[in-house]
């Protein structure tokens, strides 16, 4: 299996699930995809709310597929590869709709940044955080902005720092990257069907301004996250990278 992204349309709510057997890392073509259903969802007027979930019961998301940043070759492949991050975090940002994350297991790199762009992040307790990006020799460039703004910069440069350690939902409830922790699966999925009905009965004009104003100061995001794009495509090549993906692959 090579993963895959579905949608379907529900009383109102477009659902995206994406999947991938390797912890629902992300590879190339599933960010595109993804990126592509955001669209497609944003631009439907039927939809009044988007959810945004990953399949399996395990992770919510391992971020970066090792297997494909081992394989990049020039740093034009590299900034094609992270621009995939920022073309979903992009297509987050500029949907009408109020998108809400399922988070159902742990987040790592790309995954705490998809949780953080969600406009509501709903998450059951152990799906814990981790920016592991500088463990590898990047850097969490690409989701950086998305991250601070939800959080402040003391808290995303805490994570981008400690690149090894874990914090728990608390933690992040706390930090503003989730907006409820449940304790077992049944009540989070009551807390997501409560939500989408609410809003799907919504004024979808009125939650597009409130949206507008939620991602105020973000019109510049198409360029600045190429940009950031463009420095972990560069540094992805170094062989410090190189080895270090190695190790963690034969861990």
């Amino acid at each position: 299996m090579d993963g895959y992204v579905k949608s379907e349309f529900h009383n109102g709510a477009t659902i995206i699930e994406f999947f991938h057997p390797q912890s629902n890392s992300l590879p190339a073509a599933i960010l595109e995809e993804l990126a592509q259903a955001i669209h497609a969802a944003g631009s439907d007027d039927d939809t009044k709310v988007i959810i945004l979930r990953s399949g399996g019961e395990k992770a919510f998301c391992a971020g970066a597929s090792f297997d494909e940043l081992k394989n990049i070759k020039t740093p034009e492949e590299g900034l094609a590869f992270f621009s995939g991050f920022a073309h979903v975090i992009n297509a987050m940002r500029k949907a009408p709709q109020f998108i809400i994350a399922r988070i159902h297991g742990k987040c790592v790199g790309g995954g705490v940044g998809i949780a953080a762009a969600a406009d509501y992040a709903i998450a059951i307790e152990g799906a814990d955080i981790k920016l592991s990006e500088l463990a590898v020799g990047i850097g969490p460039f690409v989701v950086g902005p998305v991250i601070e703004r939800k959080t402040g910069l003391s808290a995303f440069s805490q994570l981008a720092i400690d690149a090894s350690m874990w914090r728990n939902t608390e933690w992040a409830r706390r930090k503003g990257i989730y907006a409820e922790v449940h304790a077992d699966m049944e009540s989070l999925d009551e807390a997501i069907r409560r939500l989408t009905e609410t809003l799907a009965h919504s004024n979808p004009e009125a939650m597009h301004e409130l949206k507008k104003i939620f991602w105020k100061g973000t019109d510049h995001w198409d360029q600045l996250l190429t940009e950031r794009a463009a420095i972990s495509g560069k540094l992805v090549l170094s062989s410090f990278t190189r080895n270090a993906i190695e190790k963690f692959k034969t861990k």
